[in-house]
């Protein structure tokens, strides 16, 4: 656990001020210089490009995981593996857009009662999807050298500053929302740029398809392995996006605006998580080809309990202060209040059993993983379908939860039956008592009428005191201390 939670503390610290970047990005000056339908435009073209990217990668991504231990020479330039990787990619994105193009009157059909704005900028997809995808093919690469800070950096910050400059020069008047929004798709060429030059420095850069030494046999291994968890990736990128689709399609691109932006800051608390999961995929792949089911076993237990006590704390930070948070915002996304609780209450069980997928999908077992994935495709669509209309927004997060929830469940038992491998212990029971106590507590603490920046430093304080305070004096998760020791001492050394 040791290199994990080092490199995780590492990227996040580095993520930590791409959130800041991307808060005041998308919480602040999208609100600031864009009308909600524009923030609903710009979001739902991100949208439609990371399922334009997952169309494409046609299961590239997650091949690098499961095989590139076993291509992993230097020496023999890893047999080829990196440009066999981007023909599989490359071959995906000329079949996807193909569609894209022929299919665009029927897409476009579905927008045009309810989201107009959207039809002027469709063909920008195309190109925001490309380099996201070019990124998340040389990110998981550079992952599986277990190199993980530079794609951090290329993502988290350097785009969010470019964005961030296409802000000011929009705010400037020296571009208008159009030429923003084409500038946004191409600014994602950018990362997987910064990777390449990455790559040629590390001397790691193997492009040359005439050096692909991977045989039949094992192409077919790779290509049927691929197949499945092209199904599964999309399955769950899809989810992610039917939510934004559909309401631009049920209620407008205003809604969308509202809905997205509490997306992303839902998104803001898994950034440790996410961190953790960045690096412990490669180690799972590792065990799996070690056959070391002891130290996967113990990897699954400790990054749950960690997800589970920085994620619960984080949302508790955040909960017991929304209605501070939203004070900020536009009264239109006052209903983005219980958004957020119910997309958190999906995500919460999603981080805390978050390395069950890994584990399935790395096994020889992964193939049942499809049935998975098209349970939770078919449970968000049709509970979108019946709650959208009802609920609005908040039906699509209720939807979004349920399906998170079921989904993950299921996962954990068929891991569990499958190979004696679970995330829990007794100590997580008390970690979630205590997270709802800190909650109960905190919520009924009487403010009076002190300012509400005095309010939400108390809240802040108790809520720290109570939840982490708790935890590291009773020493209830090892790991997490250990974890907060060193971002501890990070802070004092630096």
């Amino acid at each position: 656990m040791g290199l994990v939670q080092k490199d995780a503390l590492r990227t996040t610290i580095i993520s930590s001020f791409g959130l800041i970047l991307g808060y005041l990005n998308k919480g602040l000056f999208f609100l600031l210089v864009f009308s909600t339908e524009q923030i609903g435009v710009v979001n739902l073209v991100f949208s439609l490009g990371v399922l334009f990217a997952q169309f494409s990668n046609f299961g590239a991504v997650y091949s690098i995981w499961k095989f590139f231990p076993f291509f992993k020479n230097k020496e023999n330039n890893h047999h080829g593996f990196l440009s066999f990787s981007l023909l599989m990619t490359f071959l995906g994105i000329a079949i996807v857009t193909f569609f894209f193009l022929v299919f665009r009157s029927n897409i476009e059909d579905i927008y045009e009662s309810k989201s107009p704005l959207f039809l002027d900028f469709y063909l920008w997809v195309i190109p925001l999807g490309v380099g996201y995808l070019m990124y998340l093919v040389l990110e998981v690469y550079l992952r599986s050298l277990f190199k993980n800070v530079i794609s951090v950096l290329a993502m988290d910050i350097v785009l969010r500053l470019v964005v961030s400059l296409l802000l000011l020069f929009f705010w400037l008047d020296w571009i208008d929302f159009e030429d923003f929004v084409v500038a946004h798709s191409l600014v994602f060429f950018v990362p997987p740029l910064v990777l390449i030059i990455y790559l040629k420095y590390l001397g790691e850069l193997f492009i040359n398809p005439k050096k692909i030494n991977i045989s039949k046999r094992f192409k077919k291994i790779i290509f049927n392995y691929s197949a499945f968890n092209y199904m599964n990736t999309l399955g769950r990128v899809l989810v992610n996006a039917l939510d934004v689709i559909m309401i631009a399609q049920f209620i407008g691109l205003k809604a969308t605006g509202v809905y997205t932006t509490v997306v992303f800051l839902t998104s803001a608390l898994q950034v440790p998580y996410k961190s953790l999961i960045r690096v412990s995929s490669p180690i799972i792949s590792e065990h799996w080809k070690n056959r070391d089911f002891s130290n996967m076993r113990l990897l699954y237990r400790q990054v749950s309990s960690v997800s589970l006590v920085v994620g619960l704390g984080l949302f508790i930070f955040t909960w017991v202060n929304i209605d501070f948070l939203f004070s900020f915002l536009k009264p239109e996304f006052s209903e983005g209040i219980w958004v957020f609780f119910f997309l958190m209450m999906g995500r919460l069980l999603d981080m805390y059993f978050g390395l069950n997928g890994h584990i399935f999908t790395s096994s020889k077992k992964y193939r049942y993983d499809l049935i998975f994935t098209f349970s939770l495709i078919g449970i968000v669509y049709f509970l979108n379908l019946y709650l959208i209309p009802i609920y609005g927004i908040v039906g699509a997060a209720i939807s979004t939860a349920i399906a998170l929830i079921l989904y993950n469940l299921g996962r954990l038992l068929f891991v569990y039956f499958a190979y004696s491998i679970h995330p829990f212990t007794w100590r997580q029971l008390l970690i979630i008592i205590l997270g709802i106590t800190s909650i109960i507590v905190v919520v009924n603490i009487p403010m009076f009428d002190l300012n509400i920046w005095i309010q939400f430093i108390l809240r802040t304080f108790i809520t720290g005191l109570i939840f982490f305070g708790t935890i590291l004096i009773l020493n209830l998760e090892p790991e997490t201390k250990n974890y907060l020791n060193k971002v501890f001492r990070f802070i004092k050394t630096s």
